[in-house]
Protein backbone atom coordinates (compact mmCIF):
# COMPACT_ATOMS: atom_id res chain seq x y z
CA UNK A 1 0.00 0.00 0.00
CA UNK A 2 1.38 3.40 -0.99
CA UNK A 3 1.84 5.99 1.71
CA UNK A 4 -0.21 9.10 1.08
CA UNK A 5 1.47 12.39 1.72
CA UNK A 6 -0.74 15.00 3.33
CA UNK A 7 -1.71 18.03 1.28
CA UNK A 8 0.23 21.24 1.93
CA UNK A 9 -1.22 23.32 4.75
CA UNK A 10 -3.89 25.79 3.69
CA UNK A 11 -3.15 29.50 3.80
CA UNK A 12 -5.06 30.13 7.04
CA UNK A 13 -3.90 30.63 10.60
CA UNK A 14 -3.37 27.68 12.93
CA UNK A 15 -6.29 28.98 15.03
CA UNK A 16 -8.60 29.01 12.00
CA UNK A 17 -7.38 25.55 11.02
CA UNK A 18 -8.00 24.11 14.49
CA UNK A 19 -11.59 25.40 14.59
CA UNK A 20 -12.31 24.24 11.05
CA UNK A 21 -10.97 20.75 11.77
CA UNK A 22 -13.08 20.27 14.88
CA UNK A 23 -16.22 21.43 13.04
CA UNK A 24 -15.36 19.03 10.19
CA UNK A 25 -14.86 16.20 12.71
CA UNK A 26 -18.34 16.83 14.06
CA UNK A 27 -19.77 16.86 10.53
CA UNK A 28 -18.07 13.48 9.94
CA UNK A 29 -19.49 12.07 13.20
CA UNK A 30 -22.25 10.11 11.48
CA UNK A 31 -19.65 8.47 9.22
CA UNK A 32 -20.71 10.44 6.18
CA UNK A 33 -19.76 13.84 4.87
CA UNK A 34 -22.29 14.77 2.22
CA UNK A 35 -21.30 16.88 -0.76
CA UNK A 36 -23.81 19.51 0.40
CA UNK A 37 -22.13 19.68 3.82
CA UNK A 38 -18.70 20.07 2.22
CA UNK A 39 -19.90 22.79 -0.16
CA UNK A 40 -21.62 24.62 2.66
CA UNK A 41 -18.58 24.53 4.94
CA UNK A 42 -16.31 25.58 2.06
CA UNK A 43 -18.55 28.52 1.19
CA UNK A 44 -18.66 29.69 4.78
CA UNK A 45 -15.01 29.17 5.69
CA UNK A 46 -13.62 30.68 2.48
CA UNK A 47 -15.91 33.67 2.90
CA UNK A 48 -14.60 34.17 6.43
CA UNK A 49 -10.94 33.44 5.80
CA UNK A 50 -10.37 35.17 2.43
CA UNK A 51 -11.46 38.57 1.22
CA UNK A 52 -11.04 38.51 -2.56
CA UNK A 53 -12.49 36.01 -5.08
CA UNK A 54 -9.06 34.80 -6.27
CA UNK A 55 -7.91 33.93 -2.77
CA UNK A 56 -11.31 32.38 -1.99
CA UNK A 57 -11.05 30.06 -5.02
CA UNK A 58 -7.52 28.98 -4.07
CA UNK A 59 -8.47 28.54 -0.42
CA UNK A 60 -11.58 26.55 -1.37
CA UNK A 61 -9.41 23.86 -2.97
CA UNK A 62 -6.93 23.88 -0.10
CA UNK A 63 -9.67 23.48 2.49
CA UNK A 64 -11.50 20.78 0.50
CA UNK A 65 -8.46 18.54 0.85
CA UNK A 66 -8.55 18.99 4.62
CA UNK A 67 -12.31 18.62 5.02
CA UNK A 68 -12.16 15.26 3.24
CA UNK A 69 -9.89 13.91 5.99
CA UNK A 70 -11.95 12.27 8.69
CA UNK A 71 -9.82 13.05 11.72
CA UNK A 72 -10.84 11.92 15.19
CA UNK A 73 -11.86 14.55 17.71
CA UNK A 74 -9.14 13.20 19.98
CA UNK A 75 -6.61 14.50 17.45
CA UNK A 76 -8.22 17.85 16.71
CA UNK A 77 -9.49 19.10 20.08
CA UNK A 78 -6.04 19.27 21.77
CA UNK A 79 -5.10 21.92 19.17
CA UNK A 80 -7.48 24.37 20.85
CA UNK A 81 -5.57 26.67 23.14
CA UNK A 82 -8.03 28.98 24.86
CA UNK A 83 -11.28 28.76 26.80
CA UNK A 84 -12.84 31.00 24.13
CA UNK A 85 -11.87 28.51 21.39
CA UNK A 86 -13.19 25.56 23.40
CA UNK A 87 -16.53 27.30 24.01
CA UNK A 88 -16.81 28.28 20.33
CA UNK A 89 -16.12 24.71 19.23
CA UNK A 90 -18.69 23.36 21.68
CA UNK A 91 -21.28 25.75 20.30
CA UNK A 92 -20.42 24.99 16.67
CA UNK A 93 -20.40 21.25 17.32
CA UNK A 94 -23.79 21.45 19.01
CA UNK A 95 -25.21 23.52 16.15
CA UNK A 96 -23.75 21.20 13.48
CA UNK A 97 -25.31 18.06 14.94
CA UNK A 98 -28.59 19.84 15.71
CA UNK A 99 -28.98 21.29 12.24
CA UNK A 100 -30.67 18.42 10.38
CA UNK A 101 -31.48 14.75 10.13
CA UNK A 102 -30.29 12.58 7.25
CA UNK A 103 -33.81 11.28 6.61
CA UNK A 104 -37.32 12.30 7.64
CA UNK A 105 -37.61 9.18 9.82
CA UNK A 106 -34.39 9.83 11.71
CA UNK A 107 -34.08 11.81 14.93
CA UNK A 108 -32.62 15.30 14.61
CA UNK A 109 -29.50 14.11 16.44
CA UNK A 110 -28.69 10.50 15.60
CA UNK A 111 -26.79 8.09 17.86
CA UNK A 112 -23.44 8.62 16.12
CA UNK A 113 -23.76 12.40 16.42
CA UNK A 114 -24.82 12.15 20.08
CA UNK A 115 -21.80 9.93 20.82
CA UNK A 116 -19.45 12.33 19.02
CA UNK A 117 -20.92 15.29 20.90
CA UNK A 118 -20.48 13.49 24.22
CA UNK A 119 -16.84 12.81 23.33
CA UNK A 120 -16.41 16.47 22.34
CA UNK A 121 -17.84 17.66 25.67
CA UNK A 122 -15.52 15.30 27.57
CA UNK A 123 -12.46 16.33 25.55
CA UNK A 124 -13.17 20.04 25.99
CA UNK A 125 -13.36 19.51 29.76
CA UNK A 126 -15.71 22.43 30.32
CA UNK A 127 -17.77 22.75 33.51
CA UNK A 128 -21.37 21.45 33.19
CA UNK A 129 -22.81 24.94 33.74
CA UNK A 130 -20.74 26.28 30.81
CA UNK A 131 -21.95 23.43 28.58
CA UNK A 132 -25.56 24.11 29.55
CA UNK A 133 -25.15 27.86 28.92
CA UNK A 134 -23.54 27.34 25.51
CA UNK A 135 -26.25 24.87 24.44
CA UNK A 136 -29.03 27.22 25.60
CA UNK A 137 -27.46 30.15 23.73
CA UNK A 138 -27.18 28.02 20.59
CA UNK A 139 -30.82 26.94 20.86
CA UNK A 140 -31.97 30.56 21.18
CA UNK A 141 -29.71 31.78 18.35
CA UNK A 142 -30.93 29.15 15.88
CA UNK A 143 -34.61 29.28 16.78
CA UNK A 144 -35.51 31.94 14.19
CA UNK A 145 -32.47 31.89 11.88
CA UNK A 146 -30.94 29.17 9.74
CA UNK A 147 -28.06 27.50 11.57
CA UNK A 148 -25.68 28.32 8.71
CA UNK A 149 -26.27 32.05 9.15
CA UNK A 150 -25.79 31.79 12.89
CA UNK A 151 -22.56 29.79 12.58
CA UNK A 152 -21.14 32.18 9.99
CA UNK A 153 -21.94 35.24 12.10
CA UNK A 154 -20.40 33.64 15.21
CA UNK A 155 -17.20 32.65 13.42
CA UNK A 156 -16.85 36.09 11.85
CA UNK A 157 -17.28 37.76 15.23
CA UNK A 158 -14.88 35.27 16.84
CA UNK A 159 -12.08 35.89 14.34
CA UNK A 160 -12.56 39.65 14.37
CA UNK A 161 -12.79 39.82 18.15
Amino acid sequence: MAIQTPPPPPSISPRQMALMRVVASMAWSDGNLATEEVDLMLDRFTGLFAQNPEHQAKLRQELRDYLMQNLPLEETVPQLNTLEEREMVLRLGYEVISSSARTEDEALINNEEADAYSRLVALLNLPPDVVARVEAEADVATRDRPVVEVITAQLQKFFEG
